[in-house]
């Protein structure tokens, strides 16, 4: 009996007053603190760092109280500067606070080095279809007296010999030595 008595008191509802008054000042005082401590509505603009090489880029950044984080440099684009910015995120122009992440996408030093496939003794039309759809351009075309017209003899690079599954920079001008169908 005791115990309802209790629960109906002036005593408890007191009690249970205090508590929620001091529960909403320390929600109130906490998030007044983290807006303080967060920086709220403080925005920065992110400049635009497309282009900008490596080497200035830690200066940049370090002026715009940002930080940079690399994340890939895989792709390279011919018509930037090697070890230069390709992208970031967040993007130019979108507002960001102090002391934020910016990912960076590089441009490698040069185009990624894939075999070269071997097209001696196809068709011309054949190796040059195989070596265009590898990344290769086609170069310089001549013609050797051999019994096969149009038929690869040889391939070569820079006016050297070139084997199949030889390394060399996606790109690279690869000339060919066709037979002109006549007999040595």
């Amino acid at each position: 009996m005791n115990f309802f008595r209790f629960l109906i008191s002036k005593t408890l509802a007191l009690q249970l007053l205090l508590a929620l008054l001091v529960g909403i000042l320390f929600v109130y005082l906490s998030l007044g603190f983290l807006k303080y401590i967060t920086f709220h509505d403080e925005y920065q603009k992110v400049p635009d760092l497309k282009g900008i090489p490596l080497i200035n880029l830690s200066q940049i950044v370090a002026d715009k109280k940002l930080r940079y984080e690399i994340i890939d440099s895989s792709k390279f684009t011919p018509n930037l500067p090697p070890l230069s910015v390709i992208e970031h995120l967040p993007g130019p122009g979108d507002l960001v606070k102090k002391n934020r992440n910016i990912y960076i996408t590089l441009n490698p030093s040069g185009y990624r080095r894939i075999s070269v496939p071997d097209v001696v003794q196809i068709t011309r039309r054949n190796a040059e279809v195989t070596l265009m759809s590898v990344g290769f351009s086609i170069g310089e075309i001549s013609f050797r007296n051999d019994i096969g017209k149009n038929m690869v003899l040889e391939m070569r690079y820079k006016g050297a010999p070139l084997k199949p599954g030889t390394l060399l920079q996606k790109t690279a001008e690869i000339d060919l030595v066709l037979g002109n169908g006549r007999r040595k």
